[in-house]
């Protein structure tokens, strides 16, 4: 009989369980359960709703012993920078989502501390607006850190409710600009710089450690990073980037060490942790966009006429796929039409725009990041949700002059399920 493994893959539209089992040297996998995530508003601010985030954590675990009664291990992936505060077990409510804009008026206060050419040198992390030092010293100071003895970040939350450890995981921590490039450890010159309490960060663990047990099941850290768990999942081979390709496009390459110099700070590219590697990559606004549209020009629409209705049109202006307009606005629509010199006529030229304009980012960052590394990349892995595009596909092929091989797979689920395995061989 095969030994099962869960991986709980949870996304900032939706999250997924799926187990997995080795078969003729092959990952198997079945989705077990399925639900949607989003943020909430609460007095003008983006929250999350952790306890229903829980609730579907345990419907789904329970779903997947009734198929599968004899589970090894699971564990759990989220999106990155977001993190629960605790008072000993009692959580800190609201549980700010990254979009949300309480940050702003605080960032120039923390470059005030630390410049930002400091905190890259140190960490390597592009600038974010909700990277997880500025979220920290936004609570710091509006006094939401007083008498907080832990945070937690979203997937270490989720995983510590299950099993009772509080445990900060390496690929995740990296997300949010305050661990040390070359240490891989918390950095504490610029926690203390920052003055945030240097109580609330610990050693790091690596991906594959055991943590705890729920319900007879061992609890596992994966890359609970979404992306480094993409990242394994990828069937790589030779030298090649990727594009994880979620509500977020996620591009870049592996590494063996940090590249923290002027030109990839100017470049805006992040160094995120890996499994036993550095993830040069850079975050792009990806599917946001069109997701956005979707919502409000044509809710309910197949995605397959969207892409189609796009693909037939003749609009050929373009945006700034990454300009700060496009994170959190009221109105996609009119984000959009702020930034056009001429707004599109029907629904299918904002989709097409939205896409053409995607493909360009992506033939920017792989010139960016080709001219950093010094390498040359011939192909361009594309895993996610928008692998399924096979317009966005065609135009990035096009627009970067690589090879993409788009893989419509559940690669988040597979890297999340390969390190359990490799934990427990």
């Amino acid at each position: 009989m095969p030994t099962y493994y869960l991986a709980v893959d949870i996304g900032a539209s939706s999250g997924r369980h799926i187990v997995g089992w080795m078969e003729e040297g092959q990952i198997c996998t079945e989705e077990v359960y399925r639900f949607p995530n989003g943020v909430t508003e609460l007095d003008g601010h983006l929250i999350w709703d952790t306890e229903e985030l829980f609730r579907h954590v345990r419907l789904g675990i329970e779903q997947a012993k009734k198929r599968y009664p004899q589970i090894r291990s699971l564990s759990i992936d989220t999106w990155g920078v977001d993190y629960v505060l605790m008072q000993g077990d009692k959580p800190v409510m609201p549980c700010y989502a990254y979009r949300d804009s309480r940050m702003e008026k605080v960032i120039p206060h923390v470059h005030e501390k630390v410049p930002f050419e400091t905190l890259y040198d140190h960490t390597g992390i592009q600038f974010q607006p909700f990277n997880t030092v500025y979220q920290l010293c936004t609570d710091l100071e509006a006094g939401r850190l007083e008498g907080v003895t832990d945070f937690l970040m979203m997937p270490c939350y989720l995983m510590y409710r299950l099993c009772g450890t509080k445990a900060h995981e390496y690929t995740n921590a990296t997300t949010g600009g305050l661990v040390n490039a070359e240490t891989g450890e918390y950095d504490m010159e610029l926690v203390h710089k920052l003055g945030l309490p240097g109580h609330l960060f610990p050693k790091l663990m690596q991906p594959g450690t055991r943590i705890g047990t729920y319900e007879g099941i061992d609890v596992v850290l994966c890359a609970t990073h979404d992306t480094g768990s993409a990242v394994e999942g990828i069937p790589m081979e030779g030298e090649a980037a990727y594009i994880s390709s979620g509500t977020w496009s996620l591009f870049g390459v592996k590494t063996d060490k940090p590249l923290t110099d002027v030109a990839s700070r100017e470049a805006n590219y992040s160094n995120e942790g890996g499994v036993g590697y550095n993830r040069y990559q850079k975050n792009i606004m990806g599917m946001w966009l069109p997701n956005r549209l979707r919502e409000e020009l044509c809710p309910g629409k197949p995605f397959g006429e969207i892409v189609q209705e796009a693909e037939e049109g003749h609009y050929d202006d373009l945006v700034d796929a990454d300009d700060p307009i496009f994170l959190a606005p009221a109105s996609m629509k009119e984000a959009f039409d702020s930034k056009l010199p001429e707004p599109p006529k029907c629904a299918g030229d904002y989709f097409r725009c939205a896409y053409r304009s995607l493909a360009q980012s992506y033939k920017k960052a792989l010139e960016d990041l080709e001219k950093n590394t010094g390498r040359h990349y011939d192909k361009l892995y594309i895993v996610g949700g928008g692998a399924k595009n096979a317009f966005l596909n065609r135009l990035t092929e096009e627009a970067t002059g690589k090879k993409v091989i788009a893989l419509p797979i559940e690669a988040t689920a597979l890297g999340n399920l390969r390190i359990q395995m490799r934990a427990d061989a």
